[in-house]
């Protein structure tokens, strides 16, 4: 079995809290792991985002076992927190299962440019904090034979997908930021930027990073692996 060695116990805490945030909107998770050296970085994707976030985590050492070149695989989000030990800081990788669709694509390693126009994150939080006021009173509003499901999400989609001023980055982004745990109050503007690299937009903060694409699939930027 693949024993990782984790930086440190705080490490280890932020990975799990990541994993725990992710399993609250999908009990059925499946991460990617890729690590090289002494960098893992978990893949996931909240459905109800729609978006692919990217948590990296900082490595004692590369691996126990034999593995010491490379790290790439799809596993049980439950099964890999199950296995961490955040007083040891270690975390063992369950057995590979067959990966959804998304993590396949994911975003390319290289290439990324940055973008203008990012808002502070104090800015990006009330902007989430609004839609979410916007969501809840619209959807209140409705007539109960009007509140569907296909209803709900059409008012979802129509908030979510607007974009932060000129950035074409859609507020779902920022909204799976801040619940995943990569917005923290005390993150300054220095500490968050905007990138780009084909298709694809990537919010980065110091905790994590969300990617999402412009264009539906598109044939830029895209890293089948």
């Amino acid at each position: 079995m693949t024993v990782l060695h984790l930086a440190d116990e705080t490490e280890a805490a932020d990975l799990a809290a990541f994993l725990s945030r992710l399993l609250h909107y999908d009990r059925g998770a499946a991460v990617r792991l890729q690590a090289a050296g002494t960098a893992l970085a978990v893949f996931g994707r909240p459905p109800s985002f729609e978006v692919l976030v990217v948590r990296t985590v900082r490595l004692a050492k590369p691996y126990e076992n034999g593995l010491d070149v490379t790290l790439d695989g799809t596993v049980s989000a439950g099964e890999f927190l199950e296995s961490l030990d955040e007083r040891a800081a270690t975390a063992a990788v369950p057995a590979a299962v067959t990966g959804p669709p998304w993590a396949g694509v994911l975003p390319p390693r290289g290439g990324w440019r940055p973008e203008p126009g990012l808002p502070a994150p104090d800015v990006l939080r009330t902007t989430v904090a609004e839609a979410v006021v916007e969501f809840r009173s619209r959807t209140e509003e409705l007539a109960p034979e009007r509140r569907t499901r296909a209803e709900l999400d059409r008012i979802g989609r129509d908030i979510w997908s607007r974009e932060i001023g000129q950035t074409r980055l859609p507020v779902r982004a920022v909204h799976a930021a801040q619940s995943l745990g990569f917005l923290r109050p005390g993150t300054g503007a220095a500490d968050t930027g905007l990138f780009s690299s084909g298709a694809w937009l990537r919010l980065r903060t110091p905790y994590g990073s969300v990617a999402v694409r412009r264009t539906g699939l598109g044939t830029l930027g895209i890293s089948v692996r």
